[in-house]
C-alpha cells in the first residue's frame, strides 16, 4: 500500500489534492482513500491531508498516516516550522515546493541516503499560470512525476469535475510542474 501525507496551510488546497489523487486512482481501478487531519485551524494554519492507494484489495485501515511512503509539501515555509519528514519510510520520497535543488533540500531536511527528493517551484508556476500562489494542482504534477502513483491523464476528469471553467489553467499548471520537477 502506498501512503501519502500532504503538508500545506489552510486554504492552499492540500485536502483537494488528496481527493484528486484518490479519484484518479479509483478511475484506474485501484482502491484509494483521501482524508484530512485538522481541527479548528484558520486559513493559513498548517494542515495535513492523506492518501492511501492499494492495487490488490480494499483498504481497511482508517487512521492517520504516521509513516508515509511519500510526503508532499505545498508551502516551503513549513520546512522551518513542521517536521514534514517525520516518519518518512526508508526509500520514501519527499516532494517539495521549492526553488532549491533536491540536493539543497536533502541537506536541509537531513534525509537518510535511501530517501529521495523531488523539487519544483510550484509557487512560481501557479502565479504564472493560475494568477494566484495556490499550489495544489501544480504539486499534483510533481507528485505524479516523482511517484507515478497515477497517470497524468487520470487526473483530468477529477480536475474537470472540481474546477469547472478553471480546469484548463489547472491542467496546464499540473503539466508544467510535471515537466519542471527536478529529481535526484
Amino acid at each position: 500500500m502506498l501512503e501519502i501525507r500532504f503538508h500545506g496551510r489552510g486554504g492552499q488546497g492540500g485536502v483537494t489534492s488528496a481527493e484528486m489523487v484518490a479519484l484518479a486512482a479509483i478511475d484506474e481501478g485501484k482502491y484509494a482513500q483521501a482524508f484530512p487531519s485538522f481541527g479548528p485551524e484558520r486559513r493559513g494554519a498548517p494542515v495535513q491531508a492523506f492518501n492511501r492507494i492499494e492495487t490488490e484489495r480494499a483498504i481497511r485501515v482508517r487512521g492517520e498516516i504516521l509513516e508515509p511512503n511519500v510526503i508532499v509539501v505545498l508551502d516551503p515555509s513549513l520546512l522551518d516550522v513542521v517536521d514534514v519528514c517525520s516518519g518518512l519510510k526508508p526509500g520514501g520520497i519527499a516532494v517539495i515546493n521549492s526553488r532549491k535543488t533536491p540536493a539543497e533540500i536533502r541537506a536541509k531536511l537531513k534525509l537518510h541516503p535511501d530517501q529521495k527528493v523531488a523539487t519544483v517551484d510550484a509557487t512560481k508556476i501557479a502565479k504564472e499560470i493560475l494568477g494566484v500562489p495556490i499550489t495544489n494542482t501544480t504539486m499534483l504534477g510533481a507528485l505524479v512525476k516523482a511517484t507515478q502513483v497515477v497517470k497524468v491523464d487520470s487526473l483530468l476528469k477529477p480536475l474537470e469535475h472540481r474546477f469547472g471553467h478553471l480546469t484548463e489553467k489547472n491542467v496546464k499548471a499540473m503539466k508544467a510542474a510535471y515537466e519542471h520537477t527536478l529529481m535526484e
